[in-house]
C-alpha cells in the first residue's frame, strides 16, 4: 500500500499496486504548474487510488483542453493529472508520495524544451518529446 498527502495534509490517499514508472516531464505547462524544471510522474489506476481524506479539497484546472490538473485548494499541492480520453490512467504526482518506493523503469520526457538552468545529471533515457 503507498500513501500520500498534499503539503497541509489536507488531502490524503493510498494506493493499492505498485508504480512500476517514474517519467521527468520538461515541458513547459509542468515547469508552469510545479513552479519547478519538471513535474515528477508516475501513472498509477485511478481505480486503485483511493482519498482517506481531504477530497472536498481536490480542485481542478485545464490549462489544455481534455486535460484536467488537480491539486488541493488549500495548499496548492499538485496530486495529479488525468486525459478525458484516458480517465482510468492518472499520473500521481511522485513528491506527494509519503512511503518510500523505486520504480523499474524511469525517463526524462519534453527534454527539448526544459528549463535552460536544468542540468539533467542521471542516465535516465531522456526524449525531446513525448517519449518512448
Amino acid at each position: 500500500m503507498i500513501n500520500g498527502s498534499c503539503l497541509c495534509g489536507g488531502v490524503r490517499y493510498t494506493y493499492d499496486g505498485d508504480l512500476p514508472e517514474l517519467s521527468l516531464c520538461h515541458c513547459r505547462q509542468c515547469q508552469k504548474a510545479q513552479g519547478s524544471a519538471f513535474a515528477a510522474v508516475c501513472p498509477v489506476d485511478a481505480d486503485r487510488l483511493t482519498f482517506v481524506s481531504g477530497r472536498e479539497l481536490l480542485k481542478e484546472y485545464r490549462a489544455t483542453p481534455g486535460k484536467a490538473r488537480v491539486f488541493c485548494a488549500n495548499c496548492g499541492s499538485p496530486i495529479y493529472s488525468a486525459r478525458d480520453s484516458a480517465p482510468q490512467l492518472l499520473r500521481l504526482r511522485a513528491g506527494t508520495i509519503d512511503t518510500p518506493f523505486q520504480c523499474r523503469s524511469a525517463y526524462h520526457k519534453y527534454v527539448a524544451s526544459k528549463a535552460t538552468w536544468d542540468v539533467i545529471g542521471d542516465d535516465w533515457p531522456q526524449y525531446p518529446g513525448a517519449s518512448k
